[in-house]
């Protein structure tokens, strides 16, 4: 079976959608300051801001529509919004207690003239529904910053529902 065909499947789980799309999550990411990652008060979970980083620690950093392109800046985001739901399984112990991702906030270390930031931030926001489904689809901002914490290329907030 296709991915396309198991994700239209309503008993998929999020675990069975990563593992169809070779995904396996790493451990989450250590807070970089005086913070947690993650809250959880009443049904909702607010995650801090996450960022590129792959599983050997590197982050990619740079300017968007500098040094670094629009189609690696997806992927970037991509990886940021595997890192958040890293921090989801971490938190809740089961990804199949999401309810509905609310809302991302995305931001983007762009060029004062960069205007693509939802394209950026679609690499997140795809892989959410791609893995959680119509629990993915969100609210959203997406925004650019003059720079982020070391020059990483995206920061990525959320805000998700849970159940139980």
């Amino acid at each position: 079976m296709n991915f396309s065909e198991l994700a239209k499947r309503p008993e998929t789980t999020p675990y069975d959608r990563l593992e169809a799309l070779g995904i396996v999550l790493p451990p989450p990411p250590t807070p970089v300051a005086n913070f947690v990652t993650h809250v959880a008060e009443g049904n909702l979970l607010f995650l801090s801001g996450q960022g590129p980083t792959e599983a050997d620690g590197s982050q990619h950093t740079g300017k968007v529509g500098g040094d670094v392109s629009v189609e690696d800046a997806y992927r970037h985001a991509r990886l940021t919004g595997i890192n958040l739901i890293a921090v989801m399984q971490e938190a809740l112990g089961d990804l199949c207690r999401v309810k509905r991702v609310v809302k991302l906030l995305g931001m983007v270390n762009a060029t004062p003239e960069f205007t693509e930031h939802p394209t950026v931030m679609n690499g997140c926001s795809d892989l959410f529904i791609d893995v959680f489904g119509e629990r993915g689809v969100h609210a959203r901002s997406a925004v650019g910053f003059g720079s982020l914490p070391g020059q990483i290329t995206v920061e990525i907030e959320a805000v998700i529902a849970i159940e139980g």
